[in-house]
C-alpha cells in the first residue's frame, strides 16, 4: 500500500531476496504472477522502471565521478536538468551524512560509506515503491536508525517500502511484516 513500510524477515536461503527480485521483475516465475499497481513485474517495461526503485543487487558505480556527481546524475536522468534536480541530489547527499565525502569516488570510502552512496543512488529517483535487500548492510547503528527515520519519512509522502531484513531497528519501524521459513 502506498506510504507503507513492510519488512521480510527469515532465515539465510529463506527466499528474502527471490521475493524482492520477482517484485523487481528479473526473477522470472515457475508459476503464479507479481504486479505492482495492477502492472505486471517486468523491468522491461518502462512504466514498471519508473513505479520501482530498488537497491537488491549492487549497483555499478563510474570509478572516474565523484559520490555527488553519480548522484545528481541519477537525479537528471529521472527529473531533468534543472536546478531542482542538483537540490535533490544535494538533499539526499546531506540526509545520509555524505556531503563530506561528496568529492570523493566509490573506492576511496569505507564499506559503510559506500552503502549509504548505494542508498542515495536509489532514494534520490522518483519511485512508487522500493526496494531493498538489507539496506542495513555494512553501516553502524546510528546510520541504521538514520535510515529507519529516512524511510519513516519518505513512507509518509507515499513512496511504499518493501525491505529484507534481519535488522530489529529497520523491523520496528515498519507498518507489516512477512516472516518465510
Amino acid at each position: 500500500m502506498p506510504g507503507e513500510v513492510w519488512c521480510v524477515t527469515g532465515g539465510n536461503g529463506s527466499g528474502k531476496t527471490t521475493l524482492l527480485r520477482t517484485f523487481l521483475g528479473s526473477r522470472s516465475l515457475t508459476a503464479g504472477s507479481c504486479s505492482i499497481k495492477g502492472e505486471r513485474a517486468d523491468m522491461a517495461k518502462p512504466l514498471h522502471r519508473r513505479l520501482v526503485a530498488s537497491l537488491v543487487d549492487a549497483i555499478p558505480f563510474a570509478r572516474d565521478m565523484t559520490l555527488r556527481e553519480q548522484v545528481t546524475l541519477v537525479a537528471a536522468s529521472w527529473y531533468g536538468n534543472r536546478a531542482e534536480t542538483a537540490e535533490t541530489a544535494e538533499r539526499i547527499i546531506e540526509r545520509l551524512g555524505l556531503s563530506p565525502l561528496g568529492e570523493r569516488f566509490p573506492h576511496q570510502v569505507s564499506s559503510g560509506q559506500l552503502q549509504l552512496f548505494s542508498l542515495a543512488l536509489t532514494l534520490v529517483r522518483p519511485a512508487d515503491v522500493v526496494l531493498l535487500d538489507e539496506p542495513e548492510r555494512h553501516l553502524d547503528s546510528d546510520r541504521v536508525d538514520l535510515l529507519a527515520t529516512l524511510l519513516t519519512e519518505r513512507a509518509r509522502e507515499g513512496t511504499a517500502f518493501l525491505i529484507a531484513t534481519h535488522e530489529p531497528a529497520l523491523v520496528e519501524a515498519r507498518d507489516g511484516r512477512v516472516k518465510l521459513g
